[in-house]
C-alpha cells in the first residue's frame, strides 16, 4: 500500500494548507481521530481506513481534508457501515413497480416471480419484505438477476442500488476510478461489492471527494461535486456565464451535455453555437470543448476562455469561477424536496462543526 502510495500521490491533487512540516504516520492517525465524532463505533478501524485512503491517494492529511471526509461520512451514513433504512421494503417494491411498467410487464407476473424461492432458502419476496440494508436489498437484486429469466428483463444485468457503503459512493464512478488507478485491497468479489465494505467505501468516496484538482477556494464545491460530480460547479459557473453572454437561458446544473445518448444538442451546447461566430468556433470545437466537462483540460480549452470573457465584457465584473449546481434531487430513496445546494450547504455545517470540534 505505501509503494502504491508513493507511485500515486503525483496524481491526486486536493485543497492544499499553506506549506508546513510534513506530519509523521502517528500525527495523521492521530489528527483522524481527534476529528471523529464523539460517539463513532470503532474509532480505530475508521482511523485506519480513513488514513490508508489518504496515504495511497496521496491526499495531505491536513485539518480541512479529514473534516471534509469526516462531514461527507457523517451527512451520508452517521458514521454506520451498513446503515438501516426506513421503509426500505416500501421503496424496493415501488422501484420494481416501476422498472416493470417500464419494461412493459405486467405487475401480477413480477410478484409471482418473486414467489420463486431463492439461494438462501427463502422467497425474493420475504427477502424484500425484511430487507433493512442496501446490502441485504443488493444481494437480492444479484441473486434474482442471475437465477430468474424475468430479472435480467427487469434490471438489464444492472443492480439498481447503484451509491453503497458509508461515503454513498456511486458505483460508475468507483469502477472507472479503479480502472485508472489500482485498488489498493484484495477484491473478494468485484469493485462494485468493496464499495459496500468500509475500507472500500472511504477509499472511493476521498477520492471523488479530493483527489482531483479543482481551484475551488471554499469546501462548499468540492461538497457539491461529490453529490452532483466532479468539477459540476465549475461547470455550473461556465453555463451562468454563457446563459449572460448569449442572452439564451441555462439552467447551471453542471452538466455541459445531456446524459446518455441523446443525439441532438442540449441546452448549453445550443446556447454555445449561438454564440459561435463571436467565438470564433465551429459546433465541432464547441462540442469537443464540452466533452470535456468532466476534466480538469475544460478549463484550459478556447471555448470557456471566450465564453468568460464576452460574459465579464457584457456584464462589467469578474464573474464567479464556481458555483454550487442547481440540481432538484430525485432517487427511490428521496421523499422530500432536496437539492444539490441543501447537500453541499449542509455538508459545509457538519464541516464547520468538525473543525471547531478539532480544535477545541
Amino acid at each position: 500500500m505505501l509503494a502504491a502510495a508513493a507511485w500515486m500521490t503525483g496524481c491526486a491533487s486536493a485543497p492544499q494548507a499553506p506549506s508546513s512540516p510534513a506530519m509523521t504516520a502517528e500525527q495523521s492517525r492521530n489528527l483522524i481521530e481527534q476529528s471523529l465524532p464523539h460517539a463513532t463505533p470503532d474509532r480505530a478501524g475508521w482511523t485506519t481506513d480513513i488514513y490508508a485512503a489518504f496515504a495511497v491517494l496521496g491526499v495531505e492529511t491536513t485539518h480541512e481534508n479529514v473534516c471534509a471526509v469526516v462531514a461527507v461520512i457523517e451527512q451520508e451514513s452517521g458514521f454506520r457501515v451498513d446503515p438501516v433504512i426506513a421503509g426500505l421494503p416500501a421503496i424496493a417494491w415501488r422501484e420494481i413497480d416501476r422498472r416493470a411498467e417500464h419494461a412493459g410487464v405486467p405487475n401480477l407476473l413480477v410478484h409471482t416471480a418473486l414467489q420463486l424461492t431463492s439461494p438462501t432458502g427463502k422467497t425474493y419476496s420475504d427477502r424484500i419484505d425484511h430487507a433493512r440494508t442496501e446490502k441485504d436489498l443488493s444481494d437480492i437484486y444479484e441473486d434474482f438477476i442471475g437465477a430468474v429469466p424475468m430479472g435480467r428483463t427487469l434490471f438489464a444485468e444492472r443492480n439498481p442500488i447503484r451509491t453503497r457503503g458509508p461515503m454513498q459512493v456511486n458505483i460508475a464512478f468507483a469502477e472507472q476510478f479503479a480502472a485508472a488507478k489500482p485498488y489498493p485491497y484484495p477484491v473478494k468479489s468485484s469493485v462494485a461489492d468493496e464499495v459496500f465494505t468500509r475500507r472500500g467505501s472511504v477509499y472511493f468516496g476521498t477520492a471523488h471527494l479530493l483527489a482531483y484538482p479543482a481551484s475551488y477556494d471554499t469546501y462548499l464545491y468540492r461538497f457539491a461535486d461529490f453529490n452532483a460530480g466532479q468539477y459540476a460547479s465549475r461547470d455550473a459557473a461556465f453555463q451562468s456565464a454563457l446563459g449572460l453572454a448569449s442572452g439564451v437561458s441555462v439552467v447551471p446544473d453542471g452538466a455541459l451535455l445531456p446524459h446518455g445518448d441523446e443525439p441532438s444538442p442540449g441546452a448549453t451546447e445550443r446556447a454555445a453555437r449561438a454564440l459561435g461566430q463571436r467565438l470564433d468556433l465551429s459546433d465541432a470545437a464547441i462540442h469537443d470543448a464540452l466533452d470535456q466537462g468532466k476534466r480538469e483540460q475544460f478549463s484550459q480549452t478556447e471555448l470557456y476562455r471566450r465564453v468568460f470573457a464576452l460574459a465579464e465584457r457584457r456584464e462589467g465584473r469578474t464573474l464567479p469561477r464556481a458555483l454550487v449546481p442547481q440540481i432538484q434531487l430525485r432517487g427511490p430513496k428521496i421523499s422530500r424536496s432536496l437539492t444539490t445546494s441543501w447537500y453541499a450547504h449542509r455538508v459545509e455545517q457538519r464541516f464547520r462543526a468538525c473543525l471547531k470540534s478539532a480544535d477545541a
